[in-house]
């Protein structure tokens, strides 16, 4: 049920968009052009990883997924809105593992909830290399920049309902100070995965009990000492 609720409350894709794709100059429709993107899309990735973002070019990518450049343009205006379209078939996956992991909590406190959301970007991360590349590592870009922030406000809207919705903080969690939270915590997994690609696990753990203390100051008794769920 907790799933189903967080994926409510994500906002809408914006027109001309995928939600698992990210922007893209024309939205695959046919199972055949689907394909033909999510091979795109692959390819990238492991160019990605295996000379680095500022290497990639759309031939090379085109090369790699075995289709021509002209079909790759069809989809893509250049390499950039590839990697942001990568980036956004990440976030989707990663907001689906929040929503899912979420789900599972047997308790509800501010405290699971933040240490399980960073879990489950954890999990991601670990999954999709490419993606550390690319949004953590990649910030300078300022498109890649802009993608992120405002994933990062999707994301805080959703859990700030989550959490207001089961009674775990007061309606003086503000929009503005959950998108601080959610915006420390992306900050704490740059600077985890700066020089290490399995990230530094010390460093996501200061930064889990950092927000926990700061979205603390916004609980409901029942946010401080949790409450039990029907999971299970």
């Amino acid at each position: 049920m907790a799933a189903g609720r967080a994926r409510e409350q994500r906002a809408e894709p914006a027109e001309g968009t995928d939600p698992a794709l990210g922007a893209v100059r024309r939205v695959p429709t046919q199972a055949r052009s689907r394909q033909r993107v999510g091979a795109i899309l692959d390819a990238a990735e492991a160019l990605v990883l295996e000379h680095g973002v500022e290497a990639l070019t759309t031939r090379a990518i085109a090369q790699r997924a075995g289709v021509p450049v002209a079909s790759l343009y069809q989809y893509f205006g250049d390499k950039e809105a590839v990697l942001l379209a990568l980036a956004g078939r990440d976030m989707a996956e990663m907001d689906e593992q929040v929503a899912t992991d979420l789900a599972a909590l047997e308790e509800l406190s501010v405290a699971t909830v933040v240490r399980t959301a960073m879990a489950a970007f954890v999990t991601v991360y670990r999954r999709r290399a490419a993606f550390v590349e690319i949004y953590l590592r990649g910030r300078g870009n300022a498109a890649v920049a802009r993608f992120g922030r405002a994933h990062n406000i999707r994301i805080a809207a959703t859990l700030r309902g989550f959490a207001l919705e089961h009674g775990l903080c007061r309606d003086d969690l503000s929009p503005a100070a959950a998108e601080l939270a959610v915006e420390v915590g992306d900050r704490v997994f740059q600077l985890a995965h700066e020089h290490d690609a399995d990230g530094d696990a010390l460093l996501v753990e200061e930064g889990v009990l950092m927000m926990t203390a700061y979205l603390e100051r916004y609980a409901t008794t029942a946010g401080l000492e949790g409450v039990r769920t029907t999971v299970g």
